[in-house]
Protein backbone atom coordinates (compact mmCIF):
# COMPACT_ATOMS: atom_id res chain seq x y z
CA UNK A 1 0.00 0.00 0.00
CA UNK A 2 1.26 3.49 -0.86
CA UNK A 3 0.03 7.06 -0.40
CA UNK A 4 0.38 10.25 -2.40
CA UNK A 5 -0.12 13.77 -1.12
CA UNK A 6 -1.74 16.25 -3.53
CA UNK A 7 -3.10 19.77 -3.45
CA UNK A 8 -6.46 19.81 -5.20
CA UNK A 9 -6.95 22.21 -8.12
CA UNK A 10 -10.62 21.31 -8.65
CA UNK A 11 -11.85 24.51 -6.97
CA UNK A 12 -10.30 27.58 -5.27
CA UNK A 13 -10.05 25.92 -1.82
CA UNK A 14 -6.85 23.98 -2.64
CA UNK A 15 -7.57 21.13 -0.23
CA UNK A 16 -4.66 18.91 0.86
CA UNK A 17 -5.62 15.43 -0.37
CA UNK A 18 -4.18 12.06 0.53
CA UNK A 19 -4.65 9.22 -1.95
CA UNK A 20 -4.13 5.64 -0.81
CA UNK A 21 -3.33 3.09 -3.49
CA UNK A 22 -2.82 -0.64 -3.73
CA UNK A 23 -0.70 -1.17 -6.80
CA UNK A 24 -2.29 1.03 -9.47
CA UNK A 25 -5.75 1.02 -7.88
CA UNK A 26 -7.03 3.88 -5.73
CA UNK A 27 -8.48 2.52 -2.50
CA UNK A 28 -9.17 5.74 -0.57
CA UNK A 29 -9.18 9.52 -1.00
CA UNK A 30 -9.25 11.80 2.05
CA UNK A 31 -8.97 15.52 2.70
CA UNK A 32 -11.24 16.77 -0.08
CA UNK A 33 -14.17 18.96 0.94
CA UNK A 34 -16.14 18.54 -2.30
CA UNK A 35 -16.70 15.80 -4.92
CA UNK A 36 -14.39 17.58 -7.38
CA UNK A 37 -11.47 16.79 -5.09
CA UNK A 38 -12.16 13.07 -5.14
CA UNK A 39 -12.47 13.03 -8.94
CA UNK A 40 -9.34 15.17 -9.40
CA UNK A 41 -7.24 12.99 -7.07
CA UNK A 42 -8.27 9.72 -8.70
CA UNK A 43 -7.53 11.06 -12.19
CA UNK A 44 -4.24 12.69 -11.17
CA UNK A 45 -2.73 9.49 -9.76
CA UNK A 46 -3.99 7.16 -12.50
CA UNK A 47 -4.08 9.23 -15.72
CA UNK A 48 -2.79 12.81 -15.28
CA UNK A 49 -3.74 15.29 -17.99
CA UNK A 50 -3.14 19.00 -18.59
CA UNK A 51 -4.33 21.90 -20.73
CA UNK A 52 -1.34 23.30 -22.64
CA UNK A 53 -1.05 27.03 -23.32
CA UNK A 54 1.53 28.66 -25.56
CA UNK A 55 1.96 31.18 -28.38
CA UNK A 56 2.21 30.84 -32.15
CA UNK A 57 3.69 33.25 -34.68
CA UNK A 58 1.24 35.29 -36.75
CA UNK A 59 1.75 36.40 -40.35
CA UNK A 60 -0.02 39.56 -41.54
CA UNK A 61 -1.60 40.44 -38.21
CA UNK A 62 -1.57 43.49 -35.98
CA UNK A 63 0.29 41.37 -33.39
CA UNK A 64 3.27 39.10 -34.13
CA UNK A 65 2.01 36.30 -31.84
CA UNK A 66 -1.30 34.75 -30.80
CA UNK A 67 -2.08 32.95 -27.56
CA UNK A 68 -3.14 29.34 -28.13
CA UNK A 69 -4.26 26.40 -26.02
CA UNK A 70 -5.31 22.82 -26.37
CA UNK A 71 -9.07 22.53 -26.87
CA UNK A 72 -9.15 20.01 -24.00
CA UNK A 73 -6.65 18.33 -21.73
CA UNK A 74 -4.01 15.97 -23.09
CA UNK A 75 -2.01 13.23 -21.37
CA UNK A 76 0.74 14.77 -19.26
CA UNK A 77 3.40 12.68 -21.01
CA UNK A 78 2.45 14.30 -24.36
CA UNK A 79 3.10 17.92 -23.29
CA UNK A 80 6.62 18.14 -24.76
CA UNK A 81 5.49 16.58 -28.06
CA UNK A 82 2.65 19.12 -28.18
CA UNK A 83 5.01 22.06 -27.61
CA UNK A 84 7.44 20.68 -30.19
CA UNK A 85 4.62 20.57 -32.77
CA UNK A 86 3.98 24.28 -32.19
CA UNK A 87 7.58 25.39 -32.84
CA UNK A 88 7.31 25.93 -36.59
CA UNK A 89 3.62 26.79 -36.73
CA UNK A 90 2.71 30.13 -38.31
CA UNK A 91 -0.92 31.29 -38.40
CA UNK A 92 -2.25 33.75 -40.98
CA UNK A 93 -4.34 36.70 -39.82
CA UNK A 94 -7.17 37.35 -39.29
CA UNK A 95 -7.56 34.92 -36.40
CA UNK A 96 -10.63 34.55 -34.20
CA UNK A 97 -10.87 33.03 -30.73
CA UNK A 98 -11.57 29.33 -31.14
CA UNK A 99 -10.07 29.01 -34.63
CA UNK A 100 -8.34 25.64 -34.99
CA UNK A 101 -4.71 26.36 -35.81
CA UNK A 102 -3.47 22.77 -35.62
CA UNK A 103 -5.60 19.62 -35.63
CA UNK A 104 -4.78 16.47 -33.66
CA UNK A 105 -1.63 17.87 -32.05
CA UNK A 106 1.00 15.18 -31.45
CA UNK A 107 -1.53 12.46 -32.25
CA UNK A 108 -3.58 13.24 -29.13
CA UNK A 109 -6.86 13.81 -30.97
CA UNK A 110 -6.96 17.32 -29.49
CA UNK A 111 -6.80 20.54 -31.51
CA UNK A 112 -4.78 23.69 -30.85
CA UNK A 113 -7.14 26.69 -30.84
CA UNK A 114 -6.62 30.45 -30.79
CA UNK A 115 -7.26 32.10 -27.45
CA UNK A 116 -7.26 35.66 -28.81
CA UNK A 117 -8.55 37.62 -31.79
CA UNK A 118 -5.84 38.96 -34.10
CA UNK A 119 -7.08 41.26 -36.89
CA UNK A 120 -5.17 41.52 -40.16
CA UNK A 121 -3.02 44.60 -40.75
Amino acid sequence: MSTRELTCIGCPLGCPITVTMEGKEVTNVTGNTCPKGDAYARKEVTNPTRIVTSTVRVEGGVCPMVNVKTASDIPKDQIFACVEALKGLVAKAPIAIGDVLLSNVAGTGVDIVAARNIPAK
